[in-house]
């Protein structure tokens, strides 16, 4: 049994509390549960008000598995937990007392809880381990609605999981737009292999010396490519020779230094998505958009950011891959594949914490553009999808069901689940 559960028990009153007592036989009356607590900190429920015998109290309410628990996580030596008025618990194996040694009062929730309920609980939480997912029996029997409501606000937990990076990155950059969407693209491009590595070039140097060289995309190149050390090599090709006699002269003048950026990696990569590729992608697209941000903020739709990303690589690049080895010429556009991902992982996020940081995003227009993006095509949406026939049908729901396979169901978090709380309720 988990925590959760009593969370569940406690804060939709699902226990027979009209004549509780507590373990000490005072009758108990339920006034206000309180607004439970979702994070880690403090005790569960704050604002609790109960009548406890004859004495009204209003406070904070702890809820463990056993009393003991309370020792166990030391909450005697936390002032935090002083304002606790009940102590509730599935099973009471000790007394808990409070620093002046009088003892908090504690309801046992073990004898006052639906055989039903209990049942219903075990079950959806049964052999996890033989199951993808807990509700796995019964996913194909939710409903159109309760679905698609529970994956639009798990949609905005995630558009709220990516503003942290963004918030973090826009106090490093002294709350510049520009800056930390250049940085947020930039780890965008290097995708899963490269992104981090991307990410730390962008943070390497001042945002301001690639808005200087904006008007030369190769000497934007040469910034890039020397700072992830692709160009510590030694290739005859005169082009790479021009990369690097731009790249020492700019990083004795603006004073670069790449310490902390890591060396990019191949492995596991298509072509088209190899560093060099990318990178040049990049440099062209602030070579012709230096004030990308403000640019995006007046796009709506995605025809207008595929107009906006309308960009390729320099003419080297056509019949490279790699600086070393030359192959057939191809023109090395943006896809519009490409540049969905980058509406998903970075435009849309950018734009949802833009507009709350301003007051509130405008979700209608975000929720138009997602829903008009095709869905991700991966294992974990392939399997929601053979569970419940088209569960993913746009990357709304695409993106929202990965924020539910990870934030939840891994964690087994079902009682924090709608899904799994209206199967719950059922029992």
């Amino acid at each position: 049994m988990q925590e959760s559960f009593l969370h569940y028990l406690w804060k939709f009153k699902k226990f027979q509390w009209n004549g509780a007592k507590t373990t000490e036989e005072k009758e108990l009356v339920l006034m206000k549960v309180g607004s439970h607590n979702e994070d880690k900190a403090g005790p569960d429920f704050f604002n609790a008000k109960i009548q406890i015998g004859n004495q009204v109290w209003a406070g904070n309410v702890e809820i463990h598995l056993k009393s003991s628990d309370w020792y166990a996580h030391h909450h005697e030596k936390d002032p935090a937990y002083d304002n606790v008025i009940l102590h509730v618990v599935w099973e009471n194996d000790a007394p808990v007392f409070r620093k002046d040694n009088s003892i908090i009062p504690t309801l046992e929730l073990k004898k006052l809880t639906d055989p039903q309920i209990l049942r219903g609980y075990e079950k959806l939480l049964e052999n996890p381990t033989q199951k993808w997912i807990n509700c796995e029996p019964d996913f194909s029997g939710f409903g159109d609605f309760e679905m698609k409501n529970w994956l639009e606000r798990l949609y905005i937990e995630r558009l709220e999981e990516k503003s942290q990076l963004i918030l973090k990155l826009l106090k490093t950059s002294a709350n510049n737009w520009e800056a930390t969407l250049f940085k947020m693209l930039t780890k965008n491009f290097g995708l899963n292999v490269n992104g981090e590595v991307f990410l730390e070039m962008a943070c390497s140097f001042p945002f301001q010396i690639a808005q200087k060289l904006s008007h030369r995309p190769e000497q934007l190149e040469a910034l890039f490519y020397g700072q992830t050390s692709m160009l510590d090599s030694d290739f005859e090709e005169s082009y790479f020779q021009q990369l690097r006699n731009e790249y020492d002269y700019m990083k004795k003048k603006f004073g670069l230094n790449n310490l902390n950026v890591p060396p990019v990696h191949y492995f596991r990569l298509r072509p088209d998505n190899f560093p060099g590729i990318r990178l040049s992608q990049l440099a062209d697209l602030y070579s012709k958009r230096p004030q990308l941000f403000s640019e995006i903020l007046s796009c709506e739709n995605k025809e207008e950011f595929y107009e906006l990303f309308d960009v390729e690589t320099s003419v080297f690049w056509q019949n490279h891959y790699t600086f070393e080895k030359e192959g057939k010429k191809r023109r090395k556009k943006l896809t519009k594949g490409f540049i969905d991902l980058l509406l998903i992982n970075t435009i849309i996020p950018m734009k949802f914490c833009y507009g709350k940081f301003h007051g509130a995003p405008n979700l209608e227009k975000l929720f138009l553009l997602i829903k008009s993006l095709k869905s991700e095509s991966n294992k974990v949406i392939s399997k929601f999808n053979l569970l419940r026939e088209k569960t993913s049908e746009d990357a709304l729901s695409s993106q929202a069901l990965l924020h539910l396979k990870k934030n939840y169901c891994d964690k087994n978090e079902c009682l924090r689940c709608a899904l799994g709380m209206k199967l719950l309720q059922r029992s």
